[in-house]
């Protein structure tokens, strides 16, 4: 038996409960009850329609009206933003900036900075949006810069990006040295304030000192498995994910194609996306996999990427390591309806209903319960 069909008794299906039953479940229990959609014959598209379905990692600079038709047809119920993270004066403008769309657009957003927000807006039918950073580099050298960040509603921060900061060495740093003094005092600041600590662009040993330093679960909210994409420094070992599972923590499977494989369009499909899908639950667990994008709500081709503007810069921005190719996306999933077609995948490999729900969204609302309260 693998993984991912123990401990079925896990969780709950939002579709067998009002939405009222649910939030008190959620946050009293956590306990599962099967519904009707444990049944193998359930109507995918309908499931959908009543899950929570929440995005790992959005990159929503340049957001517009297009912007809010796709994430209308998304069908998302929240999703978290990476935000400018140069330094401190930034990072705070970053904030204040989405608070105040999220404010002009209170009819559509809302701010998530705790689980029951993500419920609020699917009872509400609006989009919790969660704020935070692919970098640390907005902490500068202050530990107590975390707390102005959090004030102003940060809920995650990748610890680094690619290369080396003050708290450790990212992905293609040479010297994968892990975390500094200041990085495991800056994990602690963020374990005691409530703010959820991700590793999607660390480097090996920061990835493991994270892991094993946080008093909390951490996250790798847009990462792939190294072991169907070998070679590649964005991709997490089966040691780590195993490693983060155990902690609690969960780990989006990253929607960019050619983080997902080498040969996009031949050996790299919309399949190969389902098997990191499926190698992540069989290795850590079914409660443990979520989803991410890494791109904008409307997709990169509708959003306006091209060979120019997208793929030959980062042939000078990032190490051959990263085996940027063009074009960078998987056609189903480059569209705003990625998680839908997920969904039907993962049903007619025989994913029943209460799996495919967490993996849409409530292994990510658990690990917001976990972390925020």
């Amino acid at each position: 038996m693998d993984v991912r069909r123990r401990n079925l008794l896990g969780m709950i299906s939002l579709g067998a409960l009002v939405p009222s039953a649910f939030s008190k479940y959620l946050f009293q229990s956590f306990q599962y009850h099967p519904s009707e959609l444990d049944n193998i014959n359930f109507d995918a598209e309908k499931l959908y329609e009543k899950s929570i379905v929440i995005d790992g990692l959005i990159i929503s600079r340049g957001w517009d009206e297009d912007s809010f038709g796709a994430l209308e047809a998304s069908g998302y119920t929240g999703f978290s933003t990476s935000l400018m993270s140069s330094n401190y004066s930034v990072a705070l403008e970053s904030l204040a900036n989405w608070q105040r769309r999220i404010n002009v657009h209170s009819d559509k957003l809302i701010l998530a900075t705790s689980a029951n927000d993500f419920i609020n807006a699917k009872k509400a039918k609006k989009v919790g949006v969660l704020l935070g950073f692919q970098n640390a580099t907005m902490i500068e050298d202050k530990i107590d810069n975390l707390n102005g960040l959090y004030e102003a509603g940060t809920r995650w921060i990748q610890l680094t990006y690619n290369e080396r900061n003050l708290l450790g060495d990212g992905c293609t740093e040479r010297t994968n040295a892990g975390l500094s003094d200041f990085g495991l005092e800056a994990v602690e600041k963020m374990n005691e304030l409530g703010i959820i600590i991700d590793v999607s662009h660390c480097g090996r040993q920061t990835t493991d000192d994270a892991i094993r330093f946080s008093k909390t679960a951490i996250s790798i909210n847009h990462s792939m498995c190294e072991a169907l994409h070998r070679n590649h420094p964005r991709a997490k070992t089966d040691q780590q994910i195993k490693s983060m599972a155990k902690k609690g923590g969960v780990m989006g499977i990253i929607s960019l194609g050619y983080m997902i494989g080498p040969n996009l369009g031949s050996d790299t499909t919309f399949s190969t996306y389902l098997d990191h899908i499926e190698h992540a639950v069989n290795i850590g667990g079914i409660d443990h996999v979520g989803l991410a994008a890494d791109f904008a709500i409307e997709g990169l081709e509708a959003n306006g990427a091209t060979r120019e503007n997208w793929y030959l810069p980062r042939l000078t921005r990032f190490k051959p390591s990263y085996k940027v190719q063009w074009p960078p996306w998987i056609p189903e999933l480059d569209s705003p309806h990625r998680y839908k077609y997920v969904a039907q995948g993962l049903e007619k490999r025989g994913y029943k209903g209460a799996e495919i729900e967490k993996i849409l969204g409530l292994n990510w609302l658990r690990l917001y319960r976990d972390i925020f309260g």
